[in-house]
């Protein structure tokens, strides 16, 4: 973990080059795996979650890549909804450090270059029937853009990461549609007008068949995490979705729609596999709940788009007496919008910073949530400031902790520690 971890000195690197000498060095893994590929700006992992909980209820043996973790590594890569072992993690890193440098491959490479041809080679060895792989930032250029997929997703566009994917809607649209492959199919569930004629115009080029949430996949919600959906050939009513959140219906019906497009590549999937699978899926850190009373929600919301989502859950479906939030953004982030969104609805916010060079200061989010008029606090440790609130809130209280996958993360291996015992005075 050491030797991958300090991949990370270099960095984000766009560019394909150096994953795919890798590859070759391991016979191109990538070309013997069939692959759901799956980008976007928001709701990737969900979506992706979806989809592998339906394939594996059906009883096909399926690989899901997604980033980033929350507590451990092994969390990127699974089987069958299980994690990749430590073990098989030290046995695959030798193995390609072995191909690294028999072909004198010059360590340039990145930690997601090598992680993701871990992936490749894990699932071909594993002999997986589909390898479900989140693209990583943007798609174009990414690391998991060497496949030729059996379909492709956009879950939905927006502004995000502009330091690396340009500072309009048009210029991240063409990034994030860089993983339209020709003559692949497309699902999408993006929606500016805008955003969808770049598509449009993209897959006529590649001559890639473009589907659409809200023409050729629709829902209509008939209750709190119920819906009824209507595809190309699939009508099921009253379906139950284990996830929280109107957004995550979205997410379901672009799963469902990836669902229609891999039967119609000559997969059998029953109906009864899609009812059992969206009832049963589980997502960490997107709307979970980790205690009762209080109630203390995580949620990975690290962008405007996902902050309204977060918000809306929380208005529609907990009741509360008071919110009490704790907040660490990446410094990349568009944090001003992200505080604007969610801090109105706290009674208390705590500002904190997660063990990431990227992370925002607690000083700069103190001094815009101080600007809109609300209480903040600055604790600057995740865990302390979790166990602050702890300590405060009554047991109709909900906290919130949010803002980074990578404070919900520290939150998360906080919470999950031994509780210390009090020592027993009779001894």
């Amino acid at each position: 973990m050491d030797y991958l971890f300090g991949l990370e000195r270099h960095g984000i690197v766009f560019g394909l080059a150096n994953i795919l000498k890798i590859l070759k060095s391991l016979g191109n893994p990538h070309e013997k795996v069939k692959v759901i590929h799956v980008g976007g700006t928001n709701g990737k992992g969900s979506t992706a979650a979806m989809i592998q909980s339906i394939l594996c209820r059906y009883g096909y043996r399926i690989g899901l890549y997604t980033s980033p973790h929350l507590i451990s590594f092994t969390e990127r890569l699974r089987i069958d909804g299980r994690e990749i072992t430590e073990e098989e993690v030290v046995r695959l890193t030798h193995r390609i450090r072995g191909g690294v440098r028999e072909n004198r491959i010059p360590e340039t490479f990145t930690f997601f270059d090598f992680t993701t041809a871990m992936a490749m080679l894990y699932f071909v060895e594993a002999g997986v029937d589909l390898a479900i792989v989140e693209v990583g930032l943007g798609g174009r250029l990414d690391s998991t853009n060497v496949v030729d997929p059996l379909l492709a997703i956009i879950t939905n566009i927006s502004m995000d990461h502009r330091d690396y994917l340009g500072g309009t809607l048009e210029e991240v649209a063409r990034e994030k549609a860089g993983i339209i492959k020709e003559g692949r199919a497309v699902v999408t569930a993006a929606s500016q007008p805008r955003v969808l004629d770049l598509l449009r115009r993209i897959s006529l080029e590649k001559k890639a068949p473009l589907f659409r949430v809200g023409r050729d996949f629709r829902a209509r919600r008939v209750g709190p995490r119920r819906f009824n959906y209507h595809g190309r050939k699939l009508d099921l009513p009253n379906l139950e979705l284990n996830l929280a959140g109107r957004h995550q219906i979205t997410n379901a019906i672009t799963a469902l729609g990836a669902i229609e497009m891999v039967r119609e590549n000559g997969y059998m999937i029953g109906e009864e596999a899609i009812y059992e699978g969206l009832r049963g899926v589980r997502w960490s850190g997107r709307l979970e709940v980790v205690m009762e009373s209080p109630m203390v929600l995580l949620d990975g919301a690290h962008n405007p788009g996902a902050a309204k989502s977060l918000k809306e859950a929380i208005v529609e479906e907990f009741v509360y007496e008071r919110l009490l939030l704790v907040l660490g953004i990446m410094n990349d982030k568009d944090y001003r919008r992200i505080i604007s969104i969610l801090v109105p609805l706290a009674d208390m916010t705590v500002l904190c910073r997660p063990r990431c060079e990227r992370a925002a200061l607690p000083q700069a989010l103190f001094n815009e949530v101080n600007r809109i008029e609300k209480k903040g606090k600055i604790i600057e440790d995740v865990g302390e400031a979790v166990q602050h609130l702890l300590s405060i809130a009554s047991e109709k209280d909900l906290i919130c902790i949010t803002g980074s996958f990578y404070t919900i993360g520290e939150a998360k291996a906080f919470l999950s520690r031994p509780k210390r015992q009090s020592p027993d005075v009779n001894n």
